[in-house]
């Protein structure tokens, strides 16, 4: 009897052993339940917080120019980040008082954001790049490059061959070879001298050069801007703006900015730019009313950049115009029957051949102020012409003041003012293109009413973290990232 109580002792005394190991073991994986149910809804307060706050973005950034930052200034030009970081604590707090867990923010604070201003804009700079690869797809972004890989070929041989035909130099060529030719006879200084007034008549008629030598020393925007269009007198203080003011600067975040130097990038940026900033022929209402060719020149008013645009245009199609001259046999044939007529005229038949480079060269130059003139205009222009595209003629030279609308031609098969645009703002420095992109998306911006608007003040990304001490027991530090993709 005594045996079997002793058994029973002992089988009570085991089952009371054993209830307790599973009874600590169950309440051990309560308690770890509780507070892996704790860390879990910490970091869904984090997760929430930084949604919440990202999803203050600025609105005006993101319709008008398709981008998405958020103004850590609040409106006051300086980045505030306190001001971010209690915002993101008003959206953690509601978060952690939910469900029966004592949870309770013992601080929080950002380790790492990211500016648009940052890596010399290289943030900006990406966030439009993969805007447009969104936008355009991989067929869209194709086609785009390929129309521009040809455009930028066929100007670039243009502009070589317009710094080989050096026109100010042949010209100034011409002038010093009708002189050292004109002293070599006396004979022939005394026949000039006494049919003088014959000649100086003579070369009013029948010699282009002298007239389109005081052509070429007009002012360039006298010369293109179509008549009836107004001119910008626009300016702004760089100073003020991204390139010129020392700018505010993010803090490092583990996954770096890797930069992009990709051609495929370099022409989305310029779409980009082209699709929402302003130019002469489609003007922006506020800032400069001719911001591409600000992304061109970097001028601080529209009406030097708009002369350096133009300048260059000019520049561009006189080496065209020259090349297509020079492989137009019958062109060429009137041009040396007019050099050799002129060069008898000032009794110096030697100088012909170099009358009729400095002739080829002038109607280069005539036929490129039409062509410019026309783009101006929101006409288009062969990118390389044929000689049924040619607007004057060798004999109306000495005309081209009174024919500077009535002869030039559209061309619906040709390229436009903008398209010339994109291929000059391909020889500007990435970095230039991307300040002074920002630089103009500030400006608009300010002068639509937000003065103190600042790029390096718009946050992209945002790193922070968060102590809770969960149930008066544990305390957990939690690190969350958030970002514009």
């Amino acid at each position: 009897m005594k045996c079997q109580r002793a058994k029973k002792g002992s089988i009570t005394v085991f089952l009371a052993l054993i209830l307790s190991l599973l009874l600590s073991l169950v309440c051990t994986s309560i308690e770890s339940v509780r507070m892996a149910s704790a860390r879990t809804q910490i970091l869904n307060g984090m997760d929430i917080g930084l949604y919440s706050v990202f999803g203050q973005y600025d609105k005006k950034l993101l319709e008008e120019y398709d981008l998405f930052a958020l103004d850590g200034s609040m409106g006051g030009g300086q980045i505030k980040l306190a001001k971010v970081c209690d915002n993101l604590e008003s959206y953690m707090k509601p978060v952690l008082k939910q469900n029966s867990q004592n949870l309770k923010l013992k601080q929080s604070g950002l380790t790492g954001y990211r500016l648009f201003t940052d890596n010399n804009g290289e943030v900006f700079y990406q966030q439009i790049v993969q805007y447009m690869q969104e936008t355009l797809g991989s067929q869209g972004v194709q086609i785009l490059l390929n129309k521009m890989s040809d455009r930028k070929r066929k100007t670039e041989e243009a502009d070589l061959k317009a710094s080989q035909a050096e026109s100010g130099g042949s010209i100034d060529r011409y002038d010093a070879e009708i002189d050292q030719a004109s002293q070599k006879s006396q004979q022939a200084a005394e026949e000039a001298e006494q049919n003088q007034q014959e000649q100086n008549q003579q070369e009013q008629v029948n010699n282009p050069i002298t007239v389109i030598k005081r052509i070429m020393k007009m002012g360039i925007l006298e010369l293109v801007l179509p008549s009836g269009r107004g001119l910008s007198t626009r300016e702004i203080d760089r100073s003020m703006l991204v390139s010129g003011r020392k700018l505010q600067q993010g803090m490092a975040m583990p996954d770096g900015v890797t930069e992009e130097n990709s051609y495929t990038s370099n022409v989305l940026y310029q779409q980009y730019l082209m699709n929402h900033l302003g130019n002469y022929i489609s003007p922006a209402e506020e800032g400069l009313a001719y911001p591409m060719e600000y992304i061109y020149a970097g001028k601080s008013s529209d009406f030097d950049n708009l002369k350096s645009v133009a300048s260059k245009l000019l520049f561009i199609r006189e080496g065209v115009n020259f090349a297509g001259l020079m492989a137009d046999n019958v062109k060429r044939s009137e041009a040396q029957a007019l050099a050799t007529a002129i060069a008898a005229g000032f009794l110096v038949p030697p100088a012909a051949v170099v009358i009729e480079t400095t002739l080829l060269l002038c109607w280069a130059f005539a036929e490129s102020v039409l062509d410019v003139r026309e783009l101006l205009a929101g006409g288009r222009i062969p990118l390389v012409k044929t000689s049924a595209d040619w607007q004057i003629s060798l004999s109306n030279l000495g005309n081209l003041m009174e024919g500077l609308d009535s002869m030039r031609r559209n061309n619906d098969h040709g390229v436009s003012y903008e398209d010339y645009l994109q291929i000059l703002l391909l020889s500007v420095a990435k970095e230039k293109k991307v300040v002074r992109g920002m630089d103009m998306i500030e400006n608009t911006i300010r002068n639509k009413g937000r003065a103190h608007f600042q790029m390096d003040s718009c946050i992209v990304a945002l790193e922070a973290f968060a102590d809770v001490k969960a149930n008066k027991k544990k305390e957990f530090h939690v690190i969350r990232q958030y970002c514009y993709e």
